[in-house]
């Protein structure tokens, strides 16, 4: 849930997702940013990132485990989509290049919702690596990738653990 521009890196993510079988057989894509025309956008920045989601949606072949909608502007609605995720049992990325705060990552966290953060800026002092949340490396989009499907594994053998990293991010979020 981002703005389209390079620096969120939205469109990194649906690749680390589009080259990840692993990670594409536990779980679907659901991305929140930006518009589907880019005729619609007069940043040349965010037109280039739709036209790029369009080539990345079609080459990796994603239709129907993958879900793009269109940037929120109402809080409310945006807050339910973060609970209609928790609710799912599903997980919060945020793969940005650079994030000086990462009001995202503490509305993800505030909702339960078990979260990976790029290790590049605010969100790495927000999460506790392993315990309430995920640092990820948006350099590394094997490493990154493969960390998000590691944890979907380990939900499916342990009932538990979606449970007590959400339970973390809570008690982090209260603390913090």
């Amino acid at each position: 849930m981002a703005r389209l521009d390079v620096v969120k890196n939205l469109s990194g993510l649906v690749e680390w997702y589009g080259k990840n079988k692993r990670l594409r057989d536990l779980v679907n894509l659901v991305i929140v940013g930006g518009f589907f025309d880019p005729s619609k956008s007069k940043d040349r920045e965010e037109m280039a990132e739709i036209k790029k989601m369009h080539v990345l949606i079609e080459k990796y072949q994603l239709k129907g485990q993958f879900r793009w909608i269109a940037a929120q502007t109402d809080r409310h609605r945006n807050g339910e989509l973060y609970r209609c995720i928790a609710d799912t049992k599903g997980a919060f990325v945020q793969p940005a290049l650079y994030e000086a705060f990462g009001l995202t990552v503490i509305e993800a966290m505030n909702c339960g919702l078990p979260t990976f953060a790029t290790n590049q800026g605010g969100p790495a002092e927000i999460i506790v690596d392993g315990i309430s949340g995920f640092h990820i490396d948006p350099l590394n989009s094997d490493e990154s990738s493969n960390k998000i499907a590691s944890f979907f594994e380990k939900c499916k053998v342990d009932s538990t653990h979606w449970n007590n990293i959400s339970v973390a991010a809570l008690r982090r979020i209260n603390e913090w």
